[in-house]
């Protein structure tokens, strides 16, 4: 089983985002019992608040049910139990760097870069557009489920 984790700041918006949309991907293309899907926060402040209200709608226009889902943090000892952990942005990389001290197995990846392309993901939290933060995680999403399958077989 392929372990991914996707990481944010909060774990409220774009990094549930890319895990729900990812484990709607898996459950697409027949992968749900070689993914074990999940998302964290590299901070504190939002831990045990559910998806954001208008990242929950944004999933919901594209049939995906994010129900259930709370924030919770990234910790040193999840470096061992997961294969890929992918951040959105360049500060979660970094954040990712120094809770977990280093990344000595090359774990570490931020989203875009599996579609070709070195920007962040667009932070809905500041710009109000989730709607560009859904279409970026998706073209990710699917960019880094094409790497993974590819490896996978």
């Amino acid at each position: 089983m392929i372990r991914v984790m996707f990481v944010c700041h909060g774990n409220i918006c774009r990094s549930p985002m890319a895990e729900f949309v990812m484990k709607k991907l898996a459950v697409d293309e027949g992968y749900n019992d070689e993914l074990y899907i999940a998302s964290s926060a590299t901070s504190t402040e939002e831990l045990g608040n559910p998806v954001y209200p208008p990242a929950r709608l944004e999933l919901a226009k594209h049939g995906i049910d994010c129900s259930g889902k709370t924030a919770v943090q990234l910790r040193k000892s999840d470096y061992d139990n997961y294969d890929y952990f992918i951040g959105m942005d360049t500060a979660n990389i970094r954040n990712m760097n120094r809770i977990f001290g280093s990344d000595k197995n090359g774990k570490i990846y931020k989203l875009l870069t599996f579609a070709g392309r070195g920007d962040d993901v667009s932070d809905p939290w500041y710009s109000r557009d989730f709607g560009k933060a859904y279409s970026d995680i998706d073209e990710g999403c699917r960019s880094l489920m094409k790497y993974i399958t590819e490896e996978m077989f």
